[in-house]
């Protein structure tokens, strides 16, 4: 993200628009969160490019508080900021609990402490433009770690030749968004806002290239192998209790037959009762 200036018409234009297309990034994964709400489920969706995000946003704040003349970068990134925020709330309502533990953790070490530690060390070791160009320096790298956070998603993509995870609104989103952030950085002569949005193109041209290719290719889940495993097993137990009625009516039907033939011949069923014992015995003529 980048703030704005109005010492250039030019680079006021890229500005506003920039917050337009920012802000509908920030909205682009609403339909992710309708179906994680819809189905009560996290499923394979992550929390990480959502912390990073937070944690990018909360950063660019600071630094615009740092600079004059940057009262829509923090505009957008507090607007940021409360979207992330309440992306993370939903996911942590319908996460599983090893899913709610890994977020809480990260939320603490990420945006907690390390955004802590952060601003402690810029105002007690610099002063001035230097702590601007420190925490200039310390935007780009959070930053590119924004545009990182998706690779994840990218190889998840690649193996399961799937783009379920990996929205196309979302990535043509942030690759318009890094087009216009990288002019204007230009435009302002600003690198802290131009170096990390040539990554984030590269990134959001890649996304967009690979959903070309998986979106209509079938899908192959290997998260699902363990299942079939499992299923499997519980079918095992079922099968040889299966197997151990099956003796029964093998051995109903000389019975019945026995007790239907008893009334009629009274000497049957001696000759049957010997004719168990023999079986008993093991005498294979009988059977």
């Amino acid at each position: 993200m980048a703030g704005l200036s109005l010492q250039h018409p030019l680079a006021f234009a890229f500005g506003l628009l920039g917050n337009v297309i920012s802000f509908m990034t920030y909205l682009a994964p609403l339909p992710t969160f309708y179906q994680i709400y819809k189905n009560k489920s996290t499923g394979g969706f992550q929390s990480v490019p959502y912390v990073v995000a937070l944690f990018s946003a909360m950063l660019w704040i600071y630094y615009a508080l740092l600079k004059s003349n940057e009262c829509l970068l923090i505009t957008i990134n507090a607007a940021g900021c409360v979207i992330e925020t309440i992306y993370i709330v939903v996911y942590l309502i319908y996460a599983p609990k090893k899913a709610k533990l890994f977020t809480v953790k990260i939320l603490l070490l990420i945006n907690v402490g390390v955004f802590g530690l952060i601003l402690l060390l810029t105002l007690l070791l610099f002063a001035g433009h230097h702590r601007v160009i420190a925490l200039g320096w310390v935007c780009v790298g959070f930053s590119v770690s924004v545009f990182v956070a998706p690779l994840s998603i990218i190889g998840k993509v690649v193996r399961t030749r799937s783009v379920e995870f990996m929205p196309f609104s979302l990535s043509l989103s942030l690759t318009v968004s890094a087009v216009v952030w990288f002019l204007y950085g230009l435009l302002i002569k600003d690198k802290y806002v131009a170096l990390p949005n040539v990554l984030g193109f590269t990134f959001g041209v890649i996304q967009m290239g690979l959903y070309a290719i998986y979106r209509n290719a079938t899908p192959r889940v290997p998260a699902k192998v363990p299942e079939h495993v499992v299923t499997i097993g519980k079918l095992g137990t079922p099968a040889v209790e299966v197997k151990t009625h099956e003796v029964h009516p093998v051995e109903s039907p000389p019975r019945e037959e026995a007790e239907a033939a008893e009334p009629e011949n009274g000497k049957a069923a001696p000759a049957q009762e010997d004719g168990k014992v023999e079986n008993k015995g093991g005498n294979a003529e009988n059977v």
